[in-house]
C-alpha cells in the first residue's frame, strides 16, 4: 500500500520540477524523495514520471494520480491547520499562474492584499499568455480569459474583459476616422499574433447581433497586448487590445477608441482549480479575494 511519505514525495516533486527542490520542501534528501516515487511506482504498477538529465514530466497515468494524491495533501493541510488551532488560517504555498499584462495589472496589485491579511501565506506567480495545464504544472490555480472548455475543472468568474478598437490622433489625422466597418479599407492594422496558436487574431466587431471577424493584411505583427498599444501610439496602425491596457493612453489622449458602437459584448475572466471537495484555505482566501466586489 502506498505510504504518506510516498504520495507527498510525488506531490512535492510534480510542484516543484525536481527531487531536489521537493526535498529541501519536505526537509529530506533527493535521494529519499526519489526512492518514495519509485516505491509509489512500483506499489501501483504505473510510470508516473518520465525522467531525463534535465527535467521531470508527468505520464498520462501520473497526471490522473496527481490530482488525486493534492486533494489528499490538501485535506492533510486542512487538518493539520485545525490541529495547530489556526482553523481554517491560509498557510503555505500558493501557485497561481495568470496573462502577462491582466495579472500585471490586475491580479498583482490584489494579491498584496492578500499577504497583508494572510502572512503565514507565500505565494508563487508565473505568468503566461499561453494555455497552462495547471494539474500538470502543479498550480493551485490559474486565471483564463474566454470560455472554459475542461469540465474537470472548475471555474470562479472574476472580471470581464472589453476589447477597444483603438489608433493615434496623429494616425487618424493622416488617415481619417473610420465611421463604419466599410470605411476600414486602406487603413493601415497593427494585428496579434496569438502565442498558444501562433495564428493571427482577426478583428472582432459586433453589428447588431451579427459578429463579424475582419483580417485585413497587416505590415506589423506582434505576440503582446501592451507593444501593439504601444505600436498604435506611434500611429503605425489601427489595433484591438484589451481596454485595461489601452485606457491610460486613451486618457491621456494618445490613443482615440474608434467604432465604439462595434464592439463585442465583453469577454468573462475566470479563476480556474481543479474540482475538490473542499478547497484548501488558501485557495478560498484567493478565491474570496477576486470574486469581492
Amino acid at each position: 500500500m502506498a505510504s504518506m511519505q510516498s504520495i507527498l514525495a510525488f506531490a512535492e516533486t510534480v510542484k516543484r520540477g525536481s527531487f531536489a527542490a521537493a526535498a529541501r520542501e519536505l526537509g529530506l534528501s533527493p535521494s529519499a524523495v526519489a526512492k518514495g516515487v519509485a516505491r509509489l511506482e512500483a506499489d501501483f504498477g504505473l510510470r508516473l514520471l518520465h525522467r531525463t538529465t534535465r527535467q521531470l514530466s508527468l505520464s498520462s497515468d501520473g497526471v490522473e494520480l496527481y490530482e488525486r494524491c493534492r486533494r489528499i495533501v490538501d485535506e492533510m493541510d486542512a487538518l493539520r491547520a485545525d490541529a495547530e488551532g489556526v482553523r481554517g488560517e491560509p498557510s503555505g504555498t500558493l501557485r497561481l499562474n495568470m496573462p502577462v499584462t491582466y495579472g500585471k495589472k490586475a491580479i498583482v496589485p490584489k494579491l498584496a492584499e492578500l499577504l497583508r491579511r494572510h502572512p503565514r501565506l507565500r505565494l508563487e506567480l508565473s505568468f503566461s499568455d499561453s494555455h497552462v495545464d495547471l494539474i500538470r504544472e502543479g498550480l493551485d490555480a490559474v486565471v483564463r480569459i474566454g470560455a472554459l472548455s475542461d469540465s474537470s475543472l472548475v471555474g470562479r468568474r472574476i472580471a470581464e474583459q472589453a476589447i477597444v478598437t483603438c489608433a493615434s490622433p496623429d494616425y487618424l489625422r493622416r488617415y481619417g476616422v473610420p465611421r463604419n466597418l466599410g470605411e476600414l479599407a486602406g487603413h493601415e492594422f497593427v494585428i496579434f499574433r496569438m502565442p498558444s496558436t501562433g495564428r493571427t487574431r482577426a478583428l472582432l466587431f459586433r453589428d447588431g447581433r451579427r459578429r463579424i471577424e475582419f483580417a485585413p493584411p497587416a505590415r506589423l505583427v506582434l505576440d503582446e497586448g501592451e507593444a501593439l498599444a504601444s505600436a498604435a501610439v506611434e500611429g503605425l496602425g489601427i489595433t484591438q487590445v484589451p481596454e485595461y491596457i489601452a485606457e491610460d493612453a486613451i486618457a491621456a489622449g494618445r490613443l482615440t477608441e474608434v467604432l465604439v458602437r462595434y464592439r463585442m459584448p465583453p469577454t468573462p475572466i475566470y479563476l480556474v482549480y481543479a474540482s475538490a471537495r473542499r478547497p484548501t484555505p488558501r485557495l478560498r482566501a484567493l478565491i474570496a479575494l477576486l470574486t469581492s466586489a
